[in-house]
């Protein structure tokens, strides 16, 4: 049973006095700790950078409810989807250096993707035109994840029914999905699929280096996201958050421990799409890097220009994501205010906002994802904080 949060969990929050409103992001806080104290969540990680430098965090809860082990502002999350943006990002640098353009046929790269076909009205067709690496990072090549009750889907269940666990390598898995339809014509439609894996094995068909190698020593590395990666070393163990689930008798919290224990294994297939596990300050150097155009600490990991791709909408003519919101590079992008961001399956959430030069980042571990709204509600705060306009 959660005890109140004041009694036995961690609770701790940091103020830097600036242009945002220290009583409104106290208000925050005590929804956060709400969560955590009513037993909806199991922790809560908030951090605010506010024009460069840490300007709000707070955390509440356990990284384990059993072992009453309190959630530490170092603590290693699973960050799921929230490793699009990073892909992105990594494919990007090659395209800094000339190694591809972003209408290039995929194709070109990856032969394997030269005779896949498109399921339409019960037969396979060609493709109308090739899908493009444009096109895989915004989700609009034709791929799919599986979920839907299609015969598309039904054959991403066939092929890996536990996920890319299923697979020996990244190249492997590229491979058995080029030999599946697919599920729209390339262009025509936005679905959420498995289009960054195929970027994240791009960057090896390019660099001529695995994955996540080319992700610490071309962009984790240099921007100091030192435990950002797709796997926990053992020493590690003890920080890494167990991410949980409402009991479907009694609404209690419990683990999920097939959502957690990959991580501290040997990983095979270093999945772009989902991979990563990273720290709430890891990810706030992430976005901040895309805040100052491509660079951190003196260090440029992208050009200006590229970066501004990356945060605006890339989507084709006639294609839509959701009504008043775009779709860039690996994350979705408020076109009013530029703002860019992207949730993770576990329920770990970003926005980095350039109108108002910040990055917002809500953490926590509980499955269903974002079933109960803490990081919208939290953003709404910071919204809040912001000084009114004169």
């Amino acid at each position: 049973m959660l005890l109140a949060v004041s009694e036995s969990c961690n609770t701790s929050s940091q103020t830097k006095k600036g242009t945002l409103s220290a009583d409104t992001l106290a208000l925050a806080d005590q929804k956060m700790k709400a969560y955590v104290e009513e037993g909806k969540l199991p922790c809560v990680s908030t951090l605010v950078i506010k024009d460069g430098e840490a300007a709000h965090r707070s955390v509440f809860g356990y990284a384990s409810i059993e072992e009453e082990k309190p959630l530490g502002e170092n603590a290693i999350f699973r960050i799921y989807s929230m490793s699009k943006p990073v892909t992105a990002a990594a494919l990007m640098i090659l395209y800094d250096e000339g190694k591809f353009q972003l209408d290039d046929p995929v194709e070109k790269y990856i032969p394997e993707f030269e005779d896949t076909k498109v399921w339409v009205d019960g037969e396979l067709v060609d493709q109308q035109q090739p899908f493009t690496v444009r096109h895989l990072l915004t989700h609009t090549a034709g791929f799919c994840y599986g979920w839907a009750q299609s015969h598309v889907d039904s054959l991403y269940r066939l092929a890996a029914s536990s996920g890319f666990s299923d697979f020996n390598s990244l190249a492997e898995a590229v491979r058995i999905i080029a030999a599946i339809p697919l599920k729209h014509q390339p262009g025509t439609t936005w679905e959420y699929s498995v289009s960054l894996d195929v970027a994240g094995y791009l960057v090896e068909v390019l660099s001529g280096m695995s994955f996540d190698e080319f992700l610490e020593t071309r962009l984790c590395g240099p921007l100091g996201m030192k435990d950002t990666g797709f796997e926990v070393p053992e020493e590690d163990f003890p920080r890494l958050a167990m991410i949980y689930t409402p009991d479907q008798e009694t609404g209690k919290l419990v683990p999920v421990e097939n959502m957690t224990n990959g991580v501290k294994q040997e990983v095979r297939v270093y999945s772009g799409g989902g991979g990563l596990v990273s720290t709430i300050d890891d990810y706030g150097r992430f976005g901040q890097m895309l805040l100052n155009g491509g660079e951190l600490d003196g260090v440029r990991v992208l050009e200006e220009s590229t970066v501004n791709l990356i945060m605006t909408n890339q989507l084709p003519s006639g294609v839509n994501y959701q009504d008043g919101i775009g779709f860039g590079l690996g994350g979705q992008v408020v076109p009013e205010t530029g703002a860019y961001g992207w949730s993770g399956a576990a329920s770990t959430d970003f926005v980095a906002d350039p109108k108002n030069n910040m990055v917002v980042l809500a953490f926590t571990q509980y499955t269903p994802f974002m079933g109960v709204p803490f990081a919208e509600e939290y953003k709404k705060f910071v919204k809040g904080a912001l000084p009114s306009a004169p």
